[in-house]
């Protein structure tokens, strides 16, 4: 018997998960070349570099919760447009920049667009998906993001050895102008809430929070700490032990060793429970950083980058998993955000505050500090899990008491 599916790549489809695609590739790319930048260029501190992915960070964090209701009130096809807009102009300001406040400023600006316009994305493409098609179309809408974080990376890192900041940012612009054209592309109808009908009851903290993620999320937050260090020093920590001519291939082996045991790790642990593949990714993620503090050759600094990768890798979507299997179905959004909010919260605090430990320890230190941070992860997640498991059963029991 013949069945007719409907298809996943649409015109809006494809054209917004592009303009994801360009926009995580721009993300990337400033993020592992400004902290040089900022060093090199403009004679910063390690803090300061640190600083610079905070505050863009920070500025998505701040407006991240809000992405919903301005959806609701001008339209999900205006959004896109208006900040793909805002987005490609901000990154056209890095060309003229050459300050560092000038430059917090405009990353933080940056952040702004940057949440509104992934929120706005992501949204769009969920409802384009037809819905018996949904999981398989979301896996190719979030490869994109994967893909992303080969490419950003590699661009920006290798493009720095034979041309100047100016000129890569130039580049990133260009591409970035594209995705407005892809903004352009999308034919939705705006369909909008009046301003009175979303003013009829006071919003409250649970409008944007879900509380029984929180357990869950606030691992997720811990993982992201220590992430922070790979994105925000990575590039140049390479540079410091002589190695920066590689340090464009430590995300591709990164992010293809994360792509080939994802679908694996994610099959175990439908079937047999998250401890089993969460505790030894804690275990890999840990002692890649080990790695990672010793590395003196090309070899042992990408065999680090692939054992972060196995070990960070199918933490964010296992954890995520984890957080919006504990809330109610309606409540899966408020889930979702909340995940995400402490996820930007843990890599802007650690850009920071390791940034800040940098110039008392030393990056290798800085590593050995962050794989032992990562042995505290597992203690928590499995406490947590333990508690979480006892509770169930007392629930359980109390029930077939009163029964």
């Amino acid at each position: 018997m013949k069945t007719n599916k409907k298809p996943i790549w649409t015109r809006n489809f494809f054209s917004v998960a592009f303009v994801n695609l360009i926009v995580f590739i721009t993300f990337y790319a400033l993020l592992t070349t400004l902290p040089i930048y900022v060093i090199y260029e403009l004679n910063g501190t390690e803090a300061q570099a640190g600083l610079v992915v905070t505050v863009m960070l920070l500025s998505a964090i701040l407006i991240r919760p809000f992405s919903g209701n301005l959806l609701q009130r001008f339209g999900k096809r205006n959004v896109l447009i208006a900040s793909t807009g805002l987005f490609a102009v901000t990154s056209l300001g890095y060309i003229w920049i050459d300050q560092f406040i000038p430059l917090m400023i405009l990353r933080f600006i940056h952040g702004f667009s940057f949440a509104i316009l992934t929120t706005t994305t992501s949204t769009i493409a969920t409802e384009t998906v037809p819905i018996e098609r949904k999981g398989e179309g979301l896996g190719y809408f979030t490869m994109f993001m994967n893909i992303a974080i080969v490419i950003g990376p590699f661009i920006g890192l290798t493009l720095i050895q034979f041309i100047s900041f100016n000129q890569l940012f130039v580049i990133l612009s260009f591409f970035v102008v594209i995705s407005v054209i892809c903004a352009l592309i999308v034919k939705i109808t705006n369909t909008t809430v009046p301003l009175t009908s979303q003013t009829q009851r006071k919003l409250s903290i649970h409008d944007f929070f879900e509380f029984k993620a929180l357990p869950f999320s606030f691992i997720i937050s811990l993982v992201a700490f220590a992430y922070a260090g790979i994105l925000s020093f990575i590039s140049v920590y390479a540079i410091e032990i002589g190695l920066e001519r590689v340090s464009g291939y430590f995300f591709l082996v990164f992010a293809a060793t994360m792509l080939i045991s994802r679908p694996y790790l994610g099959r175990l642990f439908d079937q047999r429970g998250p401890k089993i593949v969460i505790l030894p990714s804690l275990v890999m993620y840990s002692l890649g950083f080990l790695l990672l503090a010793f590395s003196e050759s090309a070899w042992a600094f990408l065999v680090a980058a692939g054992i972060i990768g196995v070990g960070y890798g199918s933490l964010m979507p296992l954890l995520l998993s984890l957080a919006t299997g504990v809330v109610e179905t309606n409540r899966t959004g408020h889930a979702t955000a909340t995940f995400f909010t402490l996820y930007d919260s843990g890599v802007a605090a650690g850009s920071f505050i390791l940034g800040l430990m940098v110039p008392l320890i030393g990056f290798s230190n800085l590593f050995v500090f962050l794989a032992t941070f990562v042995l505290v992860i597992l203690v928590s997640f499995n406490f947590l899990t333990n508690r979480m498991k006892a509770s169930s059963i007392e629930n359980v029991h109390g029930k077939n008491v009163s029964g």
